[in-house]
């Protein structure tokens, strides 16, 4: 054994020495692919194949031409090499990037370098999340490097008295839980979370239960309210008698402003944003979904053959919904409703995310995962043996689920395969326990749980996130490994950092292809230009040279 372990060693150390004397110069960029009118490398080292870029006129100066993705499919892949890996190294990205092109879409992945299988490298998004409520951040700032390290959860404690989170949403720097509570007349209400385990009181919005649903919306905080039925989760009922339906804009405080309410509507299901113009759904029936107009109102629109959308999605131009009847997925154009069939042997569909450029669902009773691919749902495989998966996101390279009823998180390894990382909820003597919904901020994956009320953290390897949305138009953006910190600059300046880790344990040496615009999230939807690789860390003064046009 110890052979054995001291062969992979030596393995170790002479990849890391091999990357580190491949002869290449280390003071200018690595690769560099300018992107005005081609995928070449202007270093004549690593040239991109283009599938699918167009160039047009418009780059960051104003004239010269830039690289447009279309947020389908289209992205540059650069073939494996091992050059390209910066091993123990540090290194830097940066790339000039211009969003606000996709109203009805994720913004998606910028630069990877990353092996999902073997959890080995590194990942640059600028994600709009979706999750079981709501939306769990917009035009978020993610960086992360991985070298399959054990994942560790945290116990980020208890919002108040809750009996779960319903909604988790990160807005303006901050994160926000949305919460149920079944104790005698208490209200839902609005935590923030201002350190570990510890939460500040927002407020409750209205009288009812729960807070349902949480969203970032021209700028503010928007929550939706509900009178949760706990039987549904085999759980005491509450003695609230109050309905909910009511949407509220956040003033800071304890403070909330009515945003208008959803006319017969007794709990929110969920919240989104498409097209610029803010949409809700009704959790029990009568089926209700509703668009928010400019004046305020709330216009009733139709629902698909009278059945209920629940949690809603903006992916690839089209709002995505999912049905507590007949499981099935429907997708909105914006007039019109599109029946895209049924989800295998299953009742109930959950909520969204988006993995590799494709949709993903979770489902009540199989446990299974599916996502909509060439015009069909490819099933993924089920989590263990649970019924039902709620909460998902994908974290630095990874997608993650939250089951019924053990309330375990467990993360996709490919081909059909889920790893349990850890059970969240073990709260004795009950029927369920839930993983809720999940949100990522501040670097890590937070997730909710039922019936402890309680929110854990995850940390898969050091990653930082830039917690506020990222602005429109052309942008610089550099991501840097610096010894045992991960750091994010925009316009040359650092907006965020990591928690500090040891370098020595994240090796990324990898085989893996190098990809622009596409990822583990999805696809890019915008414009690069100017995309820099560089095998050391640049200094202030070097990352505010290359953030003038």
């Amino acid at each position: 054994m110890r052979s054995a372990l001291a062969l992979i060693g030596c393995c170790l150390i002479t990849l890391a020495r091999a990357s580190a004397d491949d002869g290449l110069d280390r003071a200018g960029p690595l690769a560099h692919w300018k992107l005005a009118g081609d995928a070449a490398d202007a270093t004549g080292r690593f040239d991109a194949q283009n599938r699918g870029i167009a160039f047009s006129p418009g780059g960051p100066d104003g004239a010269s031409p830039a690289a447009r993705f279309d947020g389908r499919a289209s992205h540059l892949a650069v073939k494996p090499d091992p050059r390209l890996s910066p091993g123990l190294r540090d290194f830097t990205l940066a790339l000039w990037v211009r969003t606000g092109d996709s109203p009805g879409d994720d913004s998606g992945d910028l630069v990877a370098l990353y092996d999902e299988t073997k959890r080995i490298g590194f990942n640059l998004s600028l994600r709009t999340s979706a999750n079981a409520t709501g939306l769990a951040s917009a035009g978020q700032l993610q960086f992360g490097i991985d070298a399959a390290v054990t994942p560790q959860w945290t116990d980020e404690g208890r919002p108040g008295s809750a009996v779960l989170a319903f909604a988790l949403s990160v807005h303006d720097g901050r994160l926000y839980a949305g919460t149920a509570d079944n104790a005698p007349r208490a209200a839902g209400r609005v935590y923030q979370y201002t350190a570990s385990g510890e939460w500040t009181d927002c407020g409750a919005p209205d009288r009812c239960n729960a807070v349902t649903s949480l969203i970032a919306y021209n700028g503010a905080l928007y929550a939706a309210t509900g009178k949760y039925r706990f039987a549904g989760s085999s759980l005491p009922e509450s003695n609230n008698p109050h309905l909910g339906g009511g949407v509220f804009r956040y003033e800071g405080g304890s403070r909330w402003s009515a945003a208008g309410r959803l006319p017969g509507v007794e709990a929110v299901g969920g919240m989104a944003v498409f097209r610029g113009q803010l949409y809700a759904s009704s959790l029990y029936k009568p089926a209700g979904f509703f668009r928010r107009e400019p004046g305020g109102a709330w216009t009733p629109l139709p629902t698909p053959d009278g059945q209920r959308v629940v949690s809603l999605a903006a992916f690839n131009d089209a709002l995505w919904a999912t049905s507590y009847d007949d499981a099935r997925v429907y997708r909105y154009d914006g007039a019109h409703w599109e029946d895209l069939g049924r989800l295998g042997d299953n009742t109930q569909t959950y909520s969204f995310t988006v993995h590799r450029g494709r949709l993903c669902v979770g489902t009540w009773p199989s446990g299974r995962v599916f996502r909509w691919i060439d015009g069909r749902w490819d099933d993924l495989g089920r989590l263990s043996d649970e019924l039902e998966v709620m909460g998902m996101h994908v974290h630095n390279g990874q997608l993650y689920g939250g089951t019924l009823p053990l309330g375990a998180v467990f993360r996709y390894d490919g081909d059909q395969s889920w790893t349990k990382t850890a059970q969240l909820d073990t709260t004795p003597d009950v029927k369920y326990r839930r993983v809720w919904t999940m949100a990522q901020f501040d670097g890590r994956l937070f997730a909710s749980t039922l019936p402890s009320g309680r929110i854990h953290a995850l940390e898969a390897g050091p990653c930082v996130t830039y917690d506020r949305q990222f602005p429109a138009g052309w942008q610089h953006l550099a991501a840097v490994k610096r010894g045992g910190l991960l750091q994010l600059y925009v316009s040359g300046h650092e907006v965020a950092q990591s928690r500090p880790f040891d370098p020595a344990q994240f090796n990324l040496v990898s085989d893996a292809p190098l990809h622009i615009g596409a990822g583990s999230g999805d696809f890019f939807h915008g414009s690069l230009a100017d995309v820099q690789l560089y095998h050391r860390a640049l200094n202030d003064a070097e990352l505010s040279a290359l953030a003038q046009p």
